[in-house]
């Protein structure tokens, strides 16, 4: 992503298939792009402008993903990467290949993943496409003017002010934990409070009980920009073994595909929300919500800045196989702020979207989501004045959205979406939220108030920012699960976020503005399991 808008959201629309003139110097745009992101990912080719498919199968299993390939390769597209866990392949195809292959035996859907073209499928890459690399060993231990989709309040990597080593203190975040529905003090909530925070600052602290030996058999997936694992607070909890990059939906787990690139903005955004779930605990720096658990590093973010549906599908299934107990996802799908059913593109996207997620939950994953930072109501129509985000030129268009049109991953059936609470326990004026559209809420910070009212956590290069957003409210969160499945392991996903549910509204008095109130915290404010 070139930059993220202060609520998090990209800009724009472009007409998704351009006349042909054009067609020459935007791809010429594109590739100028890819250069200064320090990546090219992209063959040179014969001027041809191609799209990536997403091609699913009716049927969500290997044959379909063969059956998928097979009609894929009759229509002339060609199949870059398998899903066989869901049925579905990943496709670069030119000008009107889903018409050829939506009506065809076997298919249920197809869909243009991006709007911009680009001048070749991505070249081969060694040891790519195998969701199996180190999984038995795991389970042991932008373009040039769009902004993508990162859940943060506050603006981009360029405005992105680093604070001091701030030593473990004052981590209003982590003590709210403990004394849920109010400050981390013993104050009753409101404007103005000033919380103490003693809870999870030494390691004496011991969340819900959970030992670092325990958390450290417990593994979780941060899907995001990538994740700095040599950053001190993080050099011993990212599983290189469960680690890749899905950034071209593709995975990749040579050693540090799964790290930041930082020619591309943004990308910090993994690794602070990477130190809020499991930043080490030793003194020094931040320490997370579940110090001692494994983080498996996917990174999402291209070098075109954008979370593309076939690198989110990657991610979880890539997370899924490797025995991830919590799969963290702190953005919003590209290009489409929000997926209409009544599109056939987006209605695929949708689809491929919902079947990686449920793979994820019935293996034992609960799928953690940010709800997004655009002060809307989920359960309402909206307005979406940013889609597609991945333009290259031209100005944005809005468009009015019903509530059929969905946020992904954030509003799919069992995911565990998450709203912000800033340092005085009420709602953050940014977050998303919507009854029977939200699961919890958890501190997410003031994009104003520093480093004492926003989040301080981990950014790449050994230093740390403050940051806010639904971003840091799903990483709490995640952490909690990790906590939860340390206490519980036997536990599957639906069982482990009902215990969130059950503990966040056990803690949670009822009534308007509270955070029983249903419609800005859902089940209540995030409390750790004991």
């Amino acid at each position: 992503m070139a930059q993220v808008h202060p609520y998090g959201s990209g800009p724009g629309h472009a007409g998704r298939h351009g006349a042909r003139g054009p067609v020459r110097a935007l791809l010429a745009m594109l590739l100028t792009a890819l250069v200064v992101g320090g990546a090219v990912p992209y063959v040179s080719g014969p001027g041809r402008a191609y799209l990536s498919y997403l091609v699913l199968a009716d049927r969500e299993d290997a044959a379909g993903a063969a059956l998928a390939g097979e009609r894929t390769r009759e229509a002339g597209g060609q199949v870059v990467q398998e899903y066989p866990q869901i049925g579905a392949v990943l496709v670069y195809a030119t000008g009107g290949f889903a018409d050829k292959v939506r009506d065809r035996p076997g298919v249920a859907a197809v869909g243009a993943t991006r709007t911009a073209p680009v001048p070749s499928p991505p070249r081969p890459l060694d040891g790519a496409g195998d969701f199996g690399a180190g999984a038995d060993l795991a389970r042991g231990g932008g373009s040039a003017d769009g902004r993508a989709g990162a859940d943060r309040a506050d603006g981009s990597d360029d405005a992105t002010a680093t604070v001091p080593d701030p030593g473990e203190s004052d981590a209003w975040n982590l003590a709210m934990l403990g004394t849920a529905g109010r400050p981390a003090g013993d104050a009753p909530a409101g404007p103005g409070a000033a919380p103490t925070a003693t809870l999870l600052t030494s390691p004496a602290a011991d969340p819900g009980g959970s030992s670092t030996e325990a958390l450290r058999k417990v593994l979780v997936a941060v899907l995001d920009s990538g994740v700095d694992d040599t950053h001190p607070d993080l050099r011993a909890a990212v599983d290189p073994k469960s680690s890749a990059s899905c950034a071209d939906g593709r995975p990749d787990a040579r050693t540090g595909a799964w790290r930041p690139d930082l020619g591309v903005s943004e990308s910090g955004h993994g690794t602070h929300v990477a130190g809020i779930v499991g930043a080490a605990r030793d003194g020094h720096g931040v320490s997370g919500v579940a110090p001692g658990v494994r983080i498996a590093a996917v990174r999402l973010l291209g070098p075109l800045g954008q979370y593309y549906a076939e690198n989110i599908v990657c991610g979880m299934l890539w997370a899924t196989d490797h025995g991830a107990k919590a799969i963290n996802n702190s953005y919003f799908a590209d290009p489409w702020k929000y997926n209409c059913p009544e599109d056939r593109d987006q209605a695929a996207l949708t689809a491929a979207v919902a079947r990686a997620a449920d793979y994820a939950r019935r293996r034992g994953a609960v799928v953690v989501a940010s709800a997004g930072n655009d002060s809307q109501d989920l359960g309402a129509a909206r307005t979406d004045e940013r889609s597609p985000n991945d333009r290259v030129s031209g100005p944005a268009q809005s468009r009015y959205v019903g509530t059929e049109c969905v946020r992904l991953p954030g509003e799919l059936p069992g995911v565990v979406t998450v709203t912000a609470v800033n340092r005085d326990g009420r709602p953050s004026g940014y977050s998303n939220y919507g009854r029977g559209r939200v699961s919890l809420a958890a501190p997410g910070g003031d994009p104003d108030g520093g480093a004492e009212g926003a989040v301080v956590s981990d950014w790449p290069g050994g230093q740390y920012a403050a940051l806010a957003g639904t971003s840091m409210a799903a990483a709490h969160v995640t952490g909690a699960v990790a906590v939860a499945a340390a206490l519980h392991p036997d536990w599957g996903s639906d069982r482990l976020a009902a215990l969130l549910a059950t503990t966040a509204s056990a803690a949670c008095p009822p009534g308007p503005y509270a955070c029983g109130d249903r419609q800005y915290y859902g089940a209540g404010t995030l409390a750790l399991p004991r």
